[in-house]
């Protein structure tokens, strides 16, 4: 009977840890998610229905479809494509490394180097941000890049409009998580057998065609994963684009919604809810990550 609680009282700090910083929190939230702003009454579902119907809400939940769709495809995009090519150079090993060094930058970091890069100065004068000295170098006419800026004729066909703000955001997002799926690709190229590629080229296949019927299929498990990665770091984006626009100028994703709903407008009941849907939108992608890795563990 001892040797029996004897891992059942080793794990109860664990568990313990978890009730109270995990399962409480999310739990309360949830209680809170229905109820008005100071907590001390219920309302019910009013709090989703103004999430849900509000322009600035609706608003930032299309950002959040944005980052999750154009930063996880070009990122793994750029990453695939970077693996193959560095792993056919004579200097892969450094090439690597500084395409990874974004990587290894705080995000707090390189949200305020990317906004002397995309600074501003109206026509006429020096510019100093690096993209607009750039544009101004060869012609071009100098862009508020991080201000509220509308894109001509795609605007007429959405009924919230979208702003180059938020790619030049998304941008600086890819910019630092290219280095990650470049390497965990890399890593997955390097585990496909020579022996398979060699045969293919054998019976006359063409190098376009080994990628497509052979990488791309024996690599996709790895892809996989590394769309997991960024789907989940899309959906809770938040130190960045609170640094470079803190949400203003139609830039406002679900996490800084959520901050600024709880501390500065003081509503804890839309705060909580907005944390809720932001849960709610996180937690499918995990569990589908966790059955994948448990299939790969069964085979």
């Amino acid at each position: 009977m001892r040797g029996r609680l004897t891992p059942w009282i080793w794990l109860l700090p664990a568990f313990l840890f978890i009730a109270v910083f995990l399962v409480y929190p999310v739990i309360d939230t949830l209680r809170i998610s229905f109820m008005n702003d100071d907590s001390s009454a219920y309302v019910g579902l009013e709090n989703y229905q103004f999430v849900f119907t509000n322009s600035t809400t609706q608003s930032a939940l299309l950002n959040n479809v944005l980052w999750l769709v154009l930063f996880t495809v070009l990122a793994v995009g750029l990453g695939l494509i970077i693996a193959v090519l560095t792993g056919r150079v004579r200097y892969e090993a450094l090439a690597k490394a500084v395409i990874f060094i974004p990587m290894a930058i705080s995000f707090v970091a390189a949200a305020v180097i990317w906004r002397f890069m995309y600074a501003f100065k109206p026509e006429g004068f020096t510019q100093i941000g690096l993209v607009n000295a750039a544009g101004t170098g060869v012609g071009l006419e100098p862009i508020a890049w991080l201000v509220e800026h509308q894109l001509p004729y795609i605007d007429q066909l959405l009924p919230i409009p979208l702003h180059t703000n938020n790619f030049a955001l998304i941008a600086v997002g890819v910019w630092m998580w290219t280095g990650f799926a470049m390497v965990v690709l890399s890593a997955g190229l390097k585990g496909i057998s020579t022996e398979v590629i060699e045969a293919a080229r054998v019976d006359g296949a063409s190098e376009w065609q080994i990628f497509w019927r052979i990488t791309i299929p024996m690599l996709s498990p790895t892809i996989a994963v590394v769309a997991t990665t960024l789907v989940i770091q899309a959906l809770k984006k938040f130190d960045m684009v609170w640094v470079m626009t803190a949400g203003n100028f139609g830039t406002d994703v679900v996490a800084t919604l959520m901050f600024k709903e709880m501390f500065n407008f003081r509503d804890f009941g839309r705060s909580a809810t907005l944390a809720v849907i932001l849960l709610a939108a996180i937690l499918p992608v995990m569990l589908i990550t966790i059955r994948r890795f448990r299939r790969q563990e069964e085979t």
